[in-house]
């Protein structure tokens, strides 16, 4: 075991004790502040300067990105965390990381409470250990190992670290950070768990919102009209043979063969108010993939198309449904595995394995879109394992964070100085 390797054996019970007070903050969109305020701490005793940059409300839906989310209880002022090394110059490189998580539903079905972290069998199971705060915890391991065997490794060429909201629903957070704020770099690498691979792309994705309507009337009378349930089931039927559909007509040959990306998921349903009442309304929170080289504004298009002729041809429908953008945005994307950035992190990774990692694509999103559609910059995701992401009992491997901090470690040297450093 090399100097390097050592710092990171060291360091990184403190890196799991750090994830744990991540996952402790339950960081749901509207209440990312708490878990700023540890990554802002911890970033800190890295060596790292902290900046708070101010995120701003937008109602209208960027076609970057999407339509900023609401929840109860959201934070009035709320905010991103910036941490960068001494100087003034430009940014190097650029490391990103979100804040936030998906909210944690019957958590009566967890083995543990979602926001109670706990370890077991070489994992750490809590709401967001996976995704993506493992991440977070895997790039200040690395860090803290690096302070210890080169602390003027960032003395010439500043590195960043930006904290971010909103990646789950919309990626207004990364967005803004680098709109609003200029927090950007030739390369940025996304801490996102990729099962120690490099992912270089993914899918477009857009969430909608359907509203359909029905006659409302008393049970026992319910056989003579549709209700507004049945009639949106209808309707989720013709999106999902058409998602079905685009892997054929749009096959994408970055994904693995085998692979559906263009899922519609059906991710919230509200309607009625009486069991005894047929609903005169349902609202159906749809999330749907589609095409690189689609907008978002194409996708929802075809879908409205899509709704529109599935009521006209259908004489149960009273009146055309609305549809409504609800959030995300995205824009497929698509990295050059050739680019210098996966070269040397492969590299990195060979170094520090034995293996070099494995590069794919994925039928989702992140906001590696953003600097690679927005700056046509260089962005890849790179994390640790992790397990039923956005699901009950979400778990990271932790041995997985220190194989990663190794690789990105190795990998911050060949970016930045490392002549003088036993690497």
């Amino acid at each position: 075991m090399n100097d390097l390797d050592r710092a990171i054996a060291v360091h990184a019970e403190d890196a799991f004790v750090l994830l744990e007070d991540l996952v402790a903050s339950a960081s749901v969109v509207g209440l990312e502040q708490g878990a700023q305020e540890v990554f802002a701490r911890a970033a800190e005793l890295s060596g790292l300067t902290i900046q708070r940059l101010a995120f701003s409300h937008r109602d209208i839906a960027d076609e970057r990105a999407g339509v900023t989310q609401h929840s109860p209880g959201t934070a009035l002022e709320r905010y991103q965390v910036l941490a960068s090394s001494a100087g003034t110059g430009p940014l190097t490189l650029l490391m990103n990381g979100h804040i936030d998580v998906v909210p944690a539903d019957s958590p009566e079905l967890w083995t543990s409470p979602p926001f109670a972290p706990a370890r077991r069998n070489g994992r750490l199971y809590g709401r967001g250990a996976g995704d993506m705060k493992s991440g977070l915890a895997m790039g200040i391991l690395a860090l803290r190992a690096l302070q210890d065997i080169a602390p003027d490794l960032f003395a010439t060429r500043r590195l960043g670290f930006v904290a971010v909201i909103e990646e789950e629903c919309t990626g207004n957070g990364t967005l803004q950070s680098i709109v609003d704020h200029g927090v950007t770099a030739p390369e940025v690498l996304l801490l996102e768990p990729t099962d120690l691979g490099v992912m270089l792309g993914g899918i477009g994705v857009i969430w909608l919102k359907i509203d359909v309507f029905a006659y409302s009337s008393h049970a026992y009378s319910a056989h003579d009209h549709a209700n507004a349930i049945d009639l949106g089931m209808r309707l989720i039927g013709a999106l999902r043979s058409w998602s079905q559909a685009l892997s054929h007509t749009h096959p994408d040959s970055s994904l693995d063969p085998g692979d559906i990306p263009y899922n519609l998921n059906v991710g919230m349903v509200h309607a009625g108010d009486w069991a005894s009442t047929a609903p005169s309304r349902a609202t159906f929170d749809v999330r749907v993939g589609f095409p690189r080289g689609w907008s978002a504004s194409d996708a929802e298009q075809q879908l409205r198309q899509i709704i529109h002729a599935t009521a006209a041809n259908d004489p149960h429908f009273p009146s055309q449904p609305t549809v409504t953008p609800s959030g995300l945005r995205a824009e497929g994307y698509l990295v050059d595995a050739d680019s210098a950035l996966v070269r040397d992190l492969s590299a990195a990774h060979l170094d520090a394995h034995g293996v070099e990692p494995r590069l794919f694509s994925l039928g989702s999103t992140t906001d590696a879109r953003m600097y690679v559609n927005t700056g046509g910059l260089s962005a890849v995701c790179f994390g640790a394992t992790a397990y039923d992401m956005h699901g009950i009992d979400e778990s990271v491997e932790l041995q997985s964070i220190v194989d990663g901090a190794r690789t990105l470690a190795r990998f911050l040297l060949t970016r930045f100085n490392e002549s003088d450093v036993n690497a």
